[in-house]
């Protein structure tokens, strides 16, 4: 005749088993799936952003990055742009120079094209390249924006000389990183030389462009 504690044991080793089954579970996905879930994730991330925290400047010139991207990585109809904005605790000319340094450093090359930058800007604005890639590195004063008032959009007031040290510590800063082929700068820029065009794009005129003509005769 069976032993009547024979069937609880059994039930009783079973669940144990069971528990032992759902540990060693739990502990291969803990142990496995979360690394190799950030390892995928940082061979999706692009590499101009990983190089970029890479660069070795202090951490009050790297306080709040922010990350943008547009176009493709293998330029499938517009090439990859990458931008980013962070704030610096300090002035903007020493910013530049730890910026400036730390590229330096990580192997970019200053660069000096036409359109360096685009249009005048106010602060500090260096352009860079290394291997297939080029920089804009940009460096000012923040802007002075008030918070809004019972839900009212900011208005941005008028630039204080006197104040603005005081109320705008920081300086802010943007990097801009494209492909060198989607670059118009790296590629020949248009010249006005009349040797070239055949034609003057700003003739000389006379004193009096009028004073040649024939008068018509009385009717």
């Amino acid at each position: 005749m069976p032993d009547a504690g024979t069937e609880p044991r059994r039930q009783v080793a079973g669940q144990q088993r069971t528990r032992v089954m759902i540990l060693a579970l739990v502990s291969a996905l803990l142990l496995g799936g979360v690394p190799a879930f950030f390892g995928f994730q940082a061979m999706n991330r692009d590499p101009v952003f990983v190089s970029l925290d890479e660069l070795d400047v202090p951490t009050w010139a790297d306080v709040d990055p922010v990350d943008d991207v547009s176009g493709s990585r293998w330029c499938l109809l517009d090439c990859r742009l990458r931008e980013r904005t962070v704030n610096s605790e300090r002035s903007p000319e020493e910013t530049a120079q730890v910026y400036e340094a730390a590229l330096s450093q990580d192997g970019w090359q200053p660069w000096t094209p036409a359109y360096c930058p685009e249009q005048q800007e106010k602060g500090s604005y260096t352009c860079w390249r290394r291997d297939e890639l080029t920089l804009d590195l940009w460096v000012r004063s923040p802007a002075c924006v008030p918070p809004p008032v019972d839900g009212e959009p900011a208005v941005v007031p008028e630039p204080d000389p006197a104040t603005a040290a005081e109320e705008c510590p920081g300086s802010l800063v943007s990097v801009k990183v494209r492909n060198a082929i989607d670059d118009e700068r790296t590629r020949p820029q248009p010249t006005t030389d009349p040797s070239l065009t055949g034609v003057d794009p700003y003739p000389t005129l006379g004193e009096d462009p009028l004073g040649d003509l024939t008068p018509s005769p009385p009717s």
